[in-house]
């Protein structure tokens, strides 16, 4: 038999006989891809528009500097707890953001919804403050715990209020929420976390008001 006459074998038979594993890249060149993942989903939250109407006018201004968080919660990924001591994230959906970031820009925005301070603003952009708010985010997750099907959307923020140029710290105060999701779908689950950040923020921009009136 001529060597014109030897039958030739496929590509992908000859690896299959040979029991060859070829890398990622040469399998793509021989049109074997991987099935591509649908991107995630973005989301973003809301500023607070809606306040009491007892906060007081302050003639002062505030600069807010950016939340400390975890590591856990310092990412764009969306985090949900399924045990006490596990954090996860949920597969294809992130913040538009870094959560941090995210509500570092809807706690101003909230501030200037309010109406009741001359000014606002991040801290370190020019802004002469009278006084600084440092602020921490040490929940904002959704939460799986004792057997429920739905979850539970908690965040929870320290606020620390310091008078400028001092650098001394007038008061400090914690603020959480507690959200049940109405069902287990991700746009209820956003929906319950603009709910609970909502809540905190309103509190929040209150709080501070009050005591900087107050001072």
């Amino acid at each position: 038999m001529s060597k014109h006459d030897v039958p030739i074998l496929s590509r992908r038979r000859l690896l299959v006989l040979t029991g060859t594993v070829l890398p990622a890249g040469v399998i793509s060149a021989c049109g074997i891809l991987p099935t591509p993942q649908p991107p995630s989903q973005l989301y973003r939250l809301s500023p607070k528009s809606t306040f009491d109407e007892n906060i007081p006018n302050v003639a002062l201004q505030l600069g807010i500097e950016p939340p400390l968080a975890p590591a856990g919660l310092n990412s764009s990924q969306i985090a949900v707890m399924r045990g006490e001591l596990t954090m996860d994230y949920f597969a294809r959906a992130k913040w538009v953001d870094t959560a941090p970031a995210m509500v570092h820009r809807l706690l101003v925005e909230s501030f200037e919804n309010s109406g009741k301070i001359v000014g606002v603003g991040r801290s370190g952009v020019g802004l002469r403050s009278d006084y600084e708010l440092q602020t921490e985010l040490r929940e904002f997750q959704a939460e799986y715990l004792e057997g429920g099907a739905v979850p539970k959307i908690r965040v929870r923020m320290n606020c620390k209020l310091v008078k400028i140029p001092q650098r001394i710290i007038v008061a400090s105060h914690s603020f959480e929420s507690l959200r049940p999701a109405p069902d287990n779908r991700m746009e209820s689950i956003i929906k319950s976390f603009d709910l609970a950040l909502g809540n905190v923020m309103k509190k929040i921009v209150g709080w501070t008001l009050t005591r900087v009136a107050e001072l």
